[in-house]
């Protein structure tokens, strides 16, 4: 079992940034790929980025490219969002997420890829 917590959701002008942080706990987090996902109200989760487990391979929704980078610390067992230039409708609920099904080598795109979910984190970007 992996537990995960994110952090470092909150309100934000238009144009700002924030980082979002997903700290893993429970088994060697290395050993796991992992992606960020967010739900806004009233539409379905959708893939953010991901990041698979060794870090040499990361994935973008076409919305975020450019704006957002995704990178992990698995020293620290910590998963990282950068997310700059944020537009209101990128306001939503952000969850991370992770998965060891094999391979692990290989970047998911897909939710049901993923069997441990962090509880979210709520971020605003204001006009």
């Amino acid at each position: 079992q992996v537990q995960l917590v994110e952090s470092g959701g909150g309100l934000v002008q238009a144009g700002g940034s924030l980082r979002l942080s997903c700290a893993a706990s429970g088994r060697t987090f290395s050993n796991y790929y992992a992606g960020w996902f967010r739900q806004a109200p009233g539409k379905e989760r959708e893939l953010v980025s991901a990041i698979n487990w060794s870090d040499t391979s990361t994935t973008y929704a076409d919305s975020v490219k450019g704006r957002f980078t995704i990178s992990r610390d698995n020293a620290k067992n910590t998963v990282y969002l950068q997310m700059n230039s944020l537009k209101p409708e990128d306001t939503a609920v952000y969850y991370c997420a992770a998965g060891d099904s094999p391979p692990r080598t290989i970047v998911r795109t897909r939710e049901r890829s993923y069997d441990y979910w962090g509880q979210g984190t709520q971020v605003t970007v204001s006009s």
